[in-house]
């Protein structure tokens, strides 16, 4: 119960469902790889600025330029690279934002920065979303970057698996709680399968071809290769499983009080995304100026390759990178309930997002 938890006393100023994550994180599956709300990490972050204190939001005020921050949720990668694009080669500064790009990491509390105007963007996934509404915060997308997510799992070429229905007797490393795993088992694809943690590790996939692995395609895949394994790609999208990813996101106070603002970031991060597809050099040696955690030019080059075909799947139209549709969303927001990620009726599709800044 909420009253056994030493906890409890800090979260009264928040709402309901997000002191709940705080007091009784295990009723909450938002255990996400690149991007969740972990109970300990939204308390020290609501400690550290105050819960009664005032959201603020980026103002003008002397400077030329409008200082606004941009929350990675994962450390510097190609999955950014429309908002590194857009700070290197001028697209903020003319649209009159000075841009802070914050990296991420393992527990980055992308819902909790922006409810407490810390950031005033932040990149996510669309299930991540969903989830942060269902646990009431008000983080709304504003622009999807990737149309197909990156979502796989990893397997060797010689395991004599070809595809997700055949699985079975192999053992997976995955994060538990995500919700592509609830997905799986909800298609019956894990049974029979060895269920253990991820730790971001492709050691034990390159030295046992039963063992699989989750991953993203424009990652995982270069690593295991560069340890000398032939490996194949078992993408969820296939399956049905395509939240959107790299996912714009902000308040929508924000949305409310300053639309101009939030526009004017969002068509500039949208023309970043245009531009790194086309040419992602200079972006990439800033990827690799703050990203302190192994990543090589090498690895960026492909991953930087890949996320093409994820951003414009089947030669989509470059004029249409970051768009989303309602038909996407409701069709998530059907599959998190189906799968038990969110209860019926907590989130409404058309409160997850808006086109209005497209």
């Amino acid at each position: 119960m909420i009253s056994e938890n030493p906890m409890a006393s800090l979260v009264t100023d928040l709402p309901k469902e997000l002191s709940q994550i705080v007091t009784r994180p295990n009723e909450f599956n938002v255990k996400r790889r690149r991007c969740g709300i972990p109970a300990i990490a939204i308390l020290l972050a609501l400690i550290s600025t105050g819960c009664g204190s005032s959201r603020s939001t980026p103002s003008a005020a002397d400077d030329a330029l409008q200082k606004v921050a941009i929350q990675l949720n994962w450390y510097a990668e190609a999955e950014h690279g429309g908002a590194f694009q857009a700070k290197v080669d001028g697209t903020y500064d003319r649209a009159g934002f000075e841009v802070e790009i914050r990296p991420g990491g393992r527990a980055t509390p992308i819902a909790a920065e922006i409810e407490m105007g810390r950031a005033a963007f932040a990149i996510a996934n669309a299930d991540d979303v969903v989830l942060f509404r269902a646990a009431g915060a008000d983080v709304v997308a504003v622009a999807a970057a990737m149309q197909d997510h990156p979502r796989c799992i990893l397997v060797r070429a010689d395991s004599g698996v070809e595809s997700l229905e055949q699985l079975k007797g192999l053992t997976l490393q995955r994060q538990e709680g995500q919700g592509f795993v609830e997905f799986l088992r909800s298609r019956r694809l894990l049974d029979g399968v060895r269920e253990v943690p991820y730790h971001g590790s492709v050691s034990n996939l390159v030295n046992d071809p039963k063992v699989a692995i989750q991953a993203y395609s424009f990652a995982e895949p270069f690593l295991a290769r560069g340890e000398g394994a032939e490996v194949r790609l078992l993408m969820l999208s296939d399956l049905g499983w395509n939240p959107y990813s790299s996912v714009l996101v902000t308040r929508g106070s924000l949305i409310r009080d300053e639309p101009e603002m939030v526009r004017r970031f969002v068509q500039a991060t949208v023309e970043g995304w245009r531009n790194y597809l086309v040419d992602p050099t200079a972006a990439n040696r800033a990827i690799l100026a703050s990203n302190q955690h192994g990543m090589t030019a090498e690895a960026l080059a492909f991953g930087s390759k890949e996320l093409v075909r994820l951003a414009r799947p089947g030669d989509m139209p470059i004029e249409d990178v970051g768009k989303m549709t309602a038909d996407r969303w409701e069709s998530l927001v059907r599959q998190m309930i189906e799968i038990r990620l969110i209860e019926p009726a907590k989130v409404t599709a058309d409160s997850c997002y808006t086109t209005e800044f497209l």
